[in-house]
């Protein structure tokens, strides 16, 4: 957490940190360990789960997270909320015929988890690629200042699922079209 000495100075609190080992794939990660934080992340997986599980046939889903910054409401226009970084994780449902097949897979997702993770804590570690030092009344434009014991940067979780996808030419073309824009 900040804490701030006068406007313009500030220092800010160590948080500790814990080993998370994962129960169904071979894949350890580090997280701050709060409490509070590690509740709210968990609830929207979990919601996400819940939500591929109760999909009749779901053939794949994707789930967001998202970083933004405010910007203060302006006279007549609300707070406008400005995404600075969003990291989506898209999953396509198997069916795996054994327990082989089940083991295989588990080594591969846990290889792409690992990969993905240094790739983003890679990026992350570029002090031009997050948002500036905020002073002390801007605190919370650029981080979460309602947990207890950490300020993340403010973030939103989304997620949805789509059925199993028939392709065709123009079903090709408008994901194309729709993931360049993506970009």
């Amino acid at each position: 957490q900040f804490h701030y000495k006068q406007e313009g100075s500030y220092s800010i609190g160590t948080v500790g940190l814990e080993d998370v080992d994962c129960d169904f794939v071979d894949f350890t990660y580090v997280r701050v360990a709060s409490d509070s934080l590690d509740d709210v992340l968990r609830r929207e997986i979990a919601a996400f789960r819940d939500t591929l599980r109760s999909t009749d046939n779901p053939g794949a889903g994707q789930i967001s997270l998202e970083f933004y910054q405010k910007k203060r409401a302006r006279w007549l226009l609300p707070a406008e909320c400005t995404p600075w970084e969003v990291w989506t994780v898209k999953l396509d449902i198997l069916t795996l015929a054994n327990e082989n097949e089940r083991q295989i897979c588990r080594e591969k997702l846990g290889e792409m988890l690992a990969e993905k993770v240094f790739h983003i804590t890679d990026i992350m570690n570029r002090h031009d690629y997050v948002p500036k030092m905020p002073n002390q009344t801007e605190l919370d434009l650029v981080f979460d200042t309602n947990f207890p014991d950490v300020q993340p940067y403010l973030f939103r979780i989304s997620h949805q699922t789509t059925g199993p996808v028939v392709s065709s030419v123009g079903t090709t073309m408008r994901k194309f079209i729709k993931d360049t824009l993506a970009l």
